[in-house]
């Protein structure tokens, strides 16, 4: 589990390589830069190490995924197991952003962008200290084991509350994302991804990063607790679902210790927890950073709806989750628990999660449940995505940090450091802590004078300024009036176009939005749809009409969510309603400018507007926007019937489906096919859908409706089996939720193992000793061919006496095999120097080179000494010396 690596901040997320060539030969292109593909192994290597993201590093084939990357223990190889059929497509994404390629650089002409306008003052502010004074400690518990994580995982906390607090204390527990576990006190640029910590290196306290917000919380007297996750972080990349179990499983141990130490345990509890008041079971918030939403949203749906099989927690549920608070999440599984109310943090300049996918904890909880639980997202101008942790900020961290928003070629107009629209790391610290505590007091308080920072009703907080922060929310007191579908109509100005689609005709655009993030694997979701507006002149009405009329009935306002490009200057719209009758009813005019934004931003992102509705509308059948600009786009996420305040959620008793993962041996020849079992618990009707690939590796998706009793869907894998060696094979399944039902693990595989035995590797020298200028060669035989590329990957060491050096062997070899530049002259041991090397598939040799050059100097005989480990198969190796003499 040891993984240490130099980290060089300089270009710590862009690779800088020339635009991917097209191509329509009759053979498969070859890769650009940077890639090398060898039979079914595909390999990527940045220019410089890259920090581990939340979001991962996912390759693809042109509009296709082909599956999230393994890292190397230097953070500068990815590499996937995968047969590409144009390698020239091949593309490196992190949360949509291309990783591989030089990004455009802006206009020139481009002006800085606005910020939003100041919004009028809330009432409440909950963003000033609470009567209480503060308490802080630790506590560290004995490890536990959970499956999938050969080492176990850590117990540790940092405690805040308050102090002399009557009676129990809701209790809100922190969970932080993904990020090194590591790092050298005494050089600051070693980090490491490994647990536990080896010799040497110290485990960053992601843990403490948020005690701003936990001193605010524990003033106005709740219990927090924040958690370490290290553990996790270390080993998720070998999970199948980024470590989304694993995280929640960790949490839901947390909670069971917290609920022992507020009853007949209290006396055992560690002396953090016993200084602090007894925590109130009953009122449990969740906040989770980055991959840590991810966690603590599974956490929420775990508690309502326990997961089959083995998580590594088998425990009774002892509390009750309020809410979840999710800061720049990830959400790879598009799985929110619907039936828990939660507020997303979307940070505008977020360099991580960059597509703001944690869009989909709002929108993706529409129509699967009742609609009860209040989901807001807030949109926070100029705030990234690690300031919110202070632990991963430059100068509050005791780890290295860095700004994760990337540099470009030019600054951005938005989010470079320094511009008006970008935030400081306390104004966004300062930011984040009033509105967790506005969560707080809404979820675990019931106070609803914080409801209107939180639910698009276009108020500020003076705590939080000089922050914009924009909300729009769905669920609460809202009824659906138009949440677009196949079955909605459209005319005028407007039609309705897909969130997900590989036809540009029906999709709503190639804009960056966090509404339009697809879920993995998909090249359609048709569930998933929009009101797409454009207009040439003032007054082309767009009229929208849902598939039966809507009863609007009590509802005080209609609410709309309406995005507009970036940028662009107000657009305002005359909003009109018409009802069963036929009589029109115009209601106002609403008014959306652009949020600032650059190419490189998620900034076509819904702000909420509302209209009132007058008395007596009854049932709806159509809702009409009449542009007053001369001419515009804007895209229409949905209306719903608005009143203030919230409703009772009582969870509905939603059925729990999950993916399962099934292990089988490859065999020995013919086409095999194995199920992949979808389960689901509940007895009522039950809708999903699938995404799995057929016998021709193209992408199928399949609405499914499980009806009462049924509890099983098999999804059908097949492939073809043989004798030859090659490596175990996962064939993914993904499944997300259509009405009444809650998914768990949204992934699921077909894991194939090969049964057939590596074939013996034979090192034999062509060239081991050779004059400057020459070549030392190496041959590398397998006793048969295989079914997959052989590979290895191959370090130098120092050979104790006279070593080679950078400017001894062929600088643009150098290159392209460490990412250094050969000067200054440096021995070859103390470098990022790999050599990678494959057999491809149905041969059985290649050759290992390493090209000298000539130089006048006269410095005797030096070697260089290469040890070659097997990254496929492992438990492989050798080692070589190659001799080099002077040239005569």
């Amino acid at each position: 589990m040891r993984r240490t690596v130099a980290l060089f901040t300089s270009a710590l997320l862009v690779a800088v390589l020339p635009s991917l060539p097209a191509s329509a030969a009759p053979e498969p292109p070859s890769p650009a830069p940077g890639w090398s593909v060898a039979g079914d192994m595909i390999r990527w290597t940045a220019p410089a190490p890259m920090p581990p993201t939340d979001a991962g590093v996912e390759f693809w084939e042109g509009d296709r995924i082909l599956g999230t990357a393994r890292e190397s223990a230097d953070l500068r190889t990815f590499t996937l197991d995968a047969k590409p059929a144009n390698p020239a497509a091949l593309q490196v994404r992190s949360a949509g952003r291309r990783l591989d390629v030089a990004e455009p650089a802006p206009p020139a002409s481009l002006a800085a962008p606005e910020l939003p306008a100041l919004l009028p003052q809330a009432q409440a502010d909950p963003g000033k200290p609470g009567p209480y004074a503060t308490s802080t400690g630790e506590y560290a518990l004995d490890p536990i084991k959970l499956p999938e994580y050969a080492a176990p995982i850590e117990m540790d906390a940092v405690v805040v509350a308050p102090k002399d607090a009557p009676g129990k204390r809701p209790l809100v527990l922190f969970l932080h994302g993904r990020h090194f576990t590591c790092y050298s006190k005494t050089n600051p640029n070693q980090i490491g991804m490994s647990w536990p910590c080896p010799a040497g290196l110290t485990a960053v306290p992601s843990h403490r990063g948020y005690l701003k917000a936990q001193q605010l919380l524990a003033s106005q007297g709740y219990v927090t607790v924040s958690i370490s996750a290290n553990g996790i972080n270390a080993q998720d990349a070998a999970t199948v679902d980024a470590g989304a179990q694993g995280r929640s499983s960790l949490v839901r141990h947390h909670l069971t210790k917290w609920a022992d130490w507020a009853g007949a345990a209290r006396s055992s509890a560690p002396a953090a927890v016993k200084s602090a008041p007894p925590a109130d079971m009953s009122k449990v918030l969740l906040v989770g950073h980055s991959r840590g939403g991810e966690g603590v949203n599974r956490a929420a749906t775990d508690s309502l709806n326990p997961p089959p099989g083995d998580t590594g927690f088998s425990g009774p549920v002892r509390w009750n989750i309020r809410g979840d608070v999710l800061i720049g999440p990830t959400i790879f599984g598009h799985n929110p628990q619907p039936d828990v109310p939660s507020v997303t943090f979307l940070p505008g300049c977020d360099g991580d999660v960059s597509d703001l996918q944690g869009q989909m904890f709002v929108d993706q909880t529409r129509g699967v449940s009742r609609g009860a639980a209040l989901h807001s997202a807030l949109y926070m101008v100029g705030a990234n995505h690690n300031y919110f942790n202070s632990e991963w900020t430059p100068g509050q961290a005791e780890a290295p940090a860095f700004d994760d928003f990337w540099p470009g070629e030019q600054p951005d107009a938005v989010c470079a450091p320094g511009t008006a629209t970008r935030l400081t790391a306390d104004q966004q610290q300062t930011a984040g802590a009033t509105y967790i505590a506005a969560s707080a007091h809404l979820f675990l308080a019931r106070d609803e004078s914080v409801l209107p920072l939180l639910d698009g009703s276009g108020v500020r907080v003076p705590s939080a300024d000089p922050a914009r922060v924009l909300s729009h929310a769905v669920g609460g007191d809202r009824k659906p009036f138009v949440v677009p579908s196949l079955d909605t109509q459209a005319s005028g100005s407007a039609r309705v176009c897909a969130q997900v689609s590989t036809d540009p005709a029906a999709a709503c655009g190639a804009v960056r939005s966090p509404h339009l993030v697809r879920f993995r694997f998909a090249s359609s979701q048709p569930e998933r749809q929009s009101i797409a507006l454009k207009w040439t002149a003032a007054g082309q009405a767009a009229v929208v009409s849902p598939a039966a009329p809507v009863s609007l009935h009590g509802s005080k306002e209609l609410a709309l969510r309406l995005a507009v490009p970036a940028n662009a200057p107000a657009a305002r719209f005359a909003i009109s309603v018409t009802d069963q009758s036929g009589q029109k009813r115009s209601l106002g005019t609403v008014s959306v400018t652009g949020l600032p934004g650059t190419a490189r931003l998620s900034a076509l992102w819904a702000q909420e507007v509302r209209v009132p509705l007058p008395a007596g509308v009854g049932k709806a059948t159509a809702l009409e926007l009449v542009p007053e600009s001369a001419s515009g786009e804007a895209l229409l996420i949905d209306a719903h019937g608005w009143d203030k305040g919230l409703v009772p959620v009582v969870p509905a008793r939603l059925g729990r489906v999950d993916a399962t993962v099934t292990s089988v041996d490859e065999g020995n020849s013919g086409t095999v096919t194995h199920n992949v079992a979808v389960t689901a618990t509940g007895n009522g009707t039950r809708t999903v859908r699938l995404f799995y690939n057929d016998t021709t590796n193209t992408p199928v998706t399949k609405l499914v409706t499980l009806k009462p009793g049924e509890h099983r869907v098999d999804v059908p894998i097949t492939y073809t089996a043989n004798t030859k060696w090659g490596p175990s094979t996962r064939y993914p399944v993904g499944v997300v939720a259509i009405d009444n039902a809650v998914i768990g693990a949204a992934f699921g595989a077909l894991l194939v193992r090969d049964d057939d035995p590596a074939p013996k590797l034979t090192v034999t020298p062509v060239a081991d000793s050779v004059s400057e200028g020459g070549a030392l060669r190496w041959k590398l035989t397998l006793s048969e061919a295989a079914d997959s590329s052989f590979t290895l990957v191959g370090l130098p060491l120092a050979p104790g006496v006279g070593e080679l050096s950078t400017t001894d062997v062929d600088a643009e070899w150098f290159f392209q095999n460490s990412g250094e530049e050969a000067l200054p002259s440096r021995p070859l041991s103390s470098t990022g120097l790999q050599l990678w090397v494959s057999v491809p598939p149905g041969q059985t040799s290649v050759e290992v080179v390493v090209p000298t050059v000539t130089d006048t100097e006269a410095e005797g005989e030096e070697q260089v000494k290469l040890k070659f480990e097997g990254r496929s198969p492992t438990g492989v190796g050798f080692e070589v010396t190659g001799k080099v003499a002077d040239a005569a």
